[in-house]
């Protein structure tokens, strides 16, 4: 099907991108040694979205809430809590239990993201929370539940799995100074592999994070990071990249796309037939249709929020498509090979 550098070229979203050309061509090797599988593009309701391409979906069919609202006693330097602004606050347990049920009734919810700000101890507590979620899961069983787990230990995520939770998420670090300076967490590289350790021996699905670029824009520590989740029987490696908007002015920078782009392809091929996806954060504007672009050339297997420009790539490969109005690290429906979906009425 000739070169897929110069099918690139002929994509109008991308026409003022700039590639690396011996990375596209490893990626396409790559993919004739492994052919591609269909890509989910996700787009879930806890933000507005809409391209030209994909349409997002303005109804709460998987939002996430938040247990501290906007507060986070850790204060990472990349994040400053700002990644909790846009969820829905639950700050009592009845909140969240109200919320949940109201939406249900009235939006036909499938499913929602719980999260909440750390202790700094990089810990959320959770556990005033369990009660409601075995009882929206023995009166709704067909609702999915995501939860951010932060650190956590054996017993820890047998309670989340006690509770009904269909899907564990971490973000998992392979840096010690990254920890340190980063996070500001005393607490050592091995007990994030620890807490991966605890939650796969659950019968919960696990989609563990890296943040590639998350020591200051650097590339530092992704590939600990990889090999850590390759050793484990997770369900999905999820992948986001360094917002360096969220930050001090100054503080970070952004990584080259040619940098994400080969921890993408990094990542698929050791994690063999498990599924590597591209979460919600990542760089706007056209460095974020190059990474996109990337990601679907490295063979991820989906995509939340994808850039303009993604669809065309995605055909210009020759790759099959499915869209769904959830978090992607969460499967709540199979559409079909090109279909799209709708919002549920």
């Amino acid at each position: 099907m000739g070169l897929w550098l110069d099918r690139l070229t002929g994509i109008e979203d991308l026409e003022d991108a700039e590639f690396d050309a011996a990375l596209v061509a490893d990626m396409q090797a790559e993919a004739a040694r492994r052919p591609l599988p269909s890509i989910r593009f996700s787009t879930p309701t806890f933000k507005e979205y809409n391209n030209e391409e994909i349409q997002g979906c303005g109804k709460n069919q998987f939002p996430a809430f938040s247990i501290t609202g906007a507060g986070c006693a850790l204060d990472c330097d990349h994040c400053q809590a700002k990644i909790l602004e846009p969820m829905i606050p639950a700050i009592k347990p009845e909140d969240l239990d109200r919320k949940v049920r109201d939406l249900i009734l009235l939006q036909n919810l499938q499913g929602f993201l719980l999260s909440g700000g750390s202790n700094r101890r990089n810990e959320i507590r959770y556990e005033r929370f369990y009660p409601v979620i075995e009882g929206l899961k023995r009166d709704f069983p067909h609702l999915k539940i995501a939860i951010h787990t932060a650190l956590t230990d054996a017993a820890g995520a047998k309670r989340m799995e006690a509770a009904g939770v269909d899907t564990a998420m971490m973000d998992v670090i392979g840096a010690q100074e990254t920890i340190k300076q980063v996070y500001h967490l005393d607490r050592p590289v091995a007990d994030f592999e620890e807490t991966l350790a605890a939650l796969t021996a659950t019968t919960m699905e696990v989609s563990p994070h890296i943040v590639v670029g998350l020591h200051y824009g650097e590339i530092l520590g992704e590939e600990t990071a990889l090999d850590m989740v390759a050793r484990y029987p997770v369900n999905a490696l999820v992948l986001v990249v360094i917002m360096p908007f969220y930050a001090k002015p100054g503080t970070f920078k952004t990584p080259s796309t040619s940098d994400v782009g080969r921890i993408f392809l990094e990542a698929r091929k050791r994690m063999g037939d498990r599924q590597v996806l591209l979460g919600c954060a990542r760089p706007p504007g056209m460095h974020k249709r190059v990474t996109d672009a990337y990601a679907i050339m490295a063979g991820l297997d989906g995509i939340a929020f994808p850039a303009e420009g993604a669809l065309a790539v995605t055909q210009a490969i020759g790759r099959p498509y499915t869209q769904e109005h959830a978090c992607c690290s969460i499967k709540i429906g199979d559409l079909g090979p090109r279909a799209k979906s709708t919002c549920a009425a």
